[in-house]
């Protein structure tokens, strides 16, 4: 799996064995071509092939080499802008149904885990926490919009309460939910992979999508085969490229970097995170770490906008480990990597269709575990014919990144510089 040009991942060191899938090459023809081999595009995959559709899943490297391989693994509630924000664009009745639909994403998650018998080290329970004192009211206000929406199974705790729960001097209270949580996405990516074979999907690695030919009988060619069918979805988010350009304007590539220590005594473990939750805190450009099974602290956080990836995360992320956790400052560190994770401007998942033939979801905004999967099955819904739900999402506007493809970058620089300093300053 693991590319030697690249670090290694803590995920790819313990991925669960598989044989791999081969390249496509020859002509082949199915019902629909599945771009990407993430979360999104597994989940269209797996949704398409139960409602009895021929599938063929196309994957530029290997399954879930991108975002959905490499990220923090939360399983985190809602959308990346928050629900009011979606309230403001779509009404609070399809507000309401935009959170009911985060909800069953989170649910269908769980439900592959046990239907398919994925071993993902799944495990519930989420602190947000408060940075600077004046968070503490901004966690309150979370927590009365996330009851308004019906959730439940939240807590507020205070410094002292939180104190007992995290080995971290830092912050100021917590937003306990126990329904989020978090797992090992890559070994989840490899067990629906698993699991899209099992229902016919045909999947194929080292495969990229070099030219999409849209209208009513859609081919997507790869550099030695091609793909005739009624259907693409593209499903590529951040590594998509510019393999469909009518969406490529509206969304960011953005580097975000993780470390994995050491495997940590119980005692050193359980004194940093008492009972394993994910934890994430409030600033804009956040910091958002976890134990693993094997009781390593797996830390995240930062990110560049430059579209190159340090080889070495370690000078990045250490001196944010150490002021988080200062008595592990000097532990080792085993695994350090980066990638991309796609934004949009508004922070809210794009999802559409083109030509009524080609559809796409993208700019998940650093919520792709449970959103991305979410789209997936939108997507396949829609394409079965039960569109409903997928036109909901499609009503939200995107706007094209300002400053066309030379000015963009620097733009959203300055942006995040202010941001990164109003996080500094409180």
């Amino acid at each position: 799996m693991h590319r030697s040009a690249e670090p290694l991942t803590y995920y790819q060191a313990t991925a669960n064995s598989y044989s791999g899938y081969p390249a496509l090459a020859g002509e082949h023809t199915a019902d629909v071509c599945v771009i990407g081999g993430g979360f999104t595009g597994l989940s269209a995959a797996l949704e398409l092939a139960v409602r009895g559709f021929r599938v063929i899943l196309l994957e530029a490297r290997t399954i879930a080499a991108g975002a959905s391989g490499r990220n923090g693994g939360q399983i985190c509630t809602g959308y990346s802008c928050g629900m009011a924000r979606i309230e403001r664009e779509l009404g609070r009745e399809q507000a309401q149904t935009c959170f009911d639909l985060a909800e069953k994403g989170k649910a269908m998650i769980a439900s592959n885990i046990a239907a398919y018998g994925i071993s993902c080290d799944l495990r519930w329970g989420y602190l947000h926490v408060a940075a600077r004192a004046s968070a503490v009211a901004e966690l309150r206000t979370m927590a009365d919009e996330l009851s308004s929406y019906g959730y439940d199974g939240l807590s507020l705790l205070d410094k002292a309460e939180l104190a007992e729960r995290l080995g971290s001097p830092l912050y100021h209270g917590a937003l306990r939910e126990s329904r989020a949580g978090h797992f090992h996405p890559l070994n989840y990516c490899l067990g629906v992979a698993a699991a899209c074979t099992e229902e016919g999907v045909e999947i194929f690695e080292m495969s990229p999508a070099v030219s999409v030919t849209g209208g009513s009988f859609p081919v997507v060619t790869t550099p030695n085969g091609r793909v005739s069918c009624k259907f693409v979805v593209a499903a590529g988010n951040a590594y998509l490229g510019n393999l469909v350009p009518e969406i490529r304007p509206r969304i960011m590539p953005v580097g975000s970097f993780v470390i994995a220590t050491e495997p940590l005594p119980d005692d050193i473990a359980s004194g940093l995170i008492r009972d394993e939750e994910a934890v994430a805190d409030t600033n804009f450009i956040l910091d958002y770490f976890r134990l693993t099974h094997d009781r390593r602290l797996l830390f995240g956080g930062r990110c560049t906008y430059s579209g190159v990836l340090p080889r070495d995360v370690e000078p990045w992320m250490r001196p944010r480990l150490a002021r988080v956790f200062p008595q592990i400052a000097d532990v080792r560190i085993d695994y350090g990597w980066g990638g991309f994770i796609g934004i949009s401007m508004n922070r809210m998942p794009d999802i559409g269709r083109i030509d009524q033939t080609i559809y796409y979801a993208q700019g998940f905004s650093g919520q792709g575990v449970v959103v991305g999967s979410l789209c997936g099955r939108l997507m396949a819904e829609a394409i079965a014919g039960q569109a409903g739900h997928f036109d909901i999402l499609a009503r939200i506007r995107h706007r094209p990144f300002p400053g066309g493809s030379l000015l963009r970058m620097p733009l959203l620089v300055l942006a995040m510089t202010w941001y990164r300093l109003r996080d500094a300053l409180g």
